[in-house]
């Protein structure tokens, strides 16, 4: 759908330089997804490995690329990433885990969704859960989703307020991680400096 050269804008990478790669097609189907326009696809849309190479040549300027979407993983990314590391790029993926893992990633971020389940084998994967709070009781599911990973210990816990409710939800997630300190706060920094 779209490619740029930006700062990662939320999560543990917060603030480093990131080139993204943002996939069309979503059926997962978020009410305050920010970015419907990539859940469809066309037929304009599709390029190759080649040309997605040329463009990291061309204007990647550090390590890390982000796969983001859309869901990207309805795709196959196997081929993906390898384009990515002929360039010598990490390679990070943005998922909802609804789909199964494809392709050889340097870090997973797990943003579960009430509108589609994730498959059980993201909870073995993820590096960061980050949970987008858009009411109270996002608190307590994203406590459930901690609860099924498998090394909860080195999974960053991530809670992130909607973007439109943030000057509600905001004061509720302070107040739950200073009762529950293993988490974290995640701010989309990226739209508070106003940059993609």
């Amino acid at each position: 759908m779209e490619r740029f050269l930006t700062l990662q804008g939320e999560g543990r990478y917060s603030g480093y330089n990131a080139y993204f790669i943002r996939l069309a097609g979503c059926d997962v189907g978020c009410v305050w997804c920010d970015v419907k326009e990539s859940w469809e696809v066309s037929e304009n849309q599709w390029v190759s490995y080649n040309t997605i190479s040329n463009w990291l040549k061309e204007e990647s300027t550090g390590e890390i690329v982000v796969v983001t979407g859309g869901e990207p993983l309805m795709y196959d990314l196997k081929t993906l990433t390898k384009t990515l590391r002929e360039r010598n790029k990490r390679c990070h993926i943005e998922t909802s885990g609804a789909y199964k893992i494809s392709g050889d990633w340097d870090w997973i971020t797990f943003s579960p969704k009430k509108f589609k389940a994730p498959l059980p084998e993201i909870y073995e994967h993820c590096d960061e859960l980050k949970v987008v709070v858009y009411n109270k009781s996002d608190l307590n599911w994203a406590v459930e989703h901690q609860k099924k990973l498998a090394n909860p210990n080195s999974v960053h816990l991530l809670l992130q307020p909607e973007w439109s409710k943030r000057d509600k939800v905001t004061p509720l997630i302070i107040d739950f991680i200073h009762k529950n300190p293993e988490w974290s706060l995640s701010l989309q920094t990226h739209k508070y400096i106003g940059i993609e």
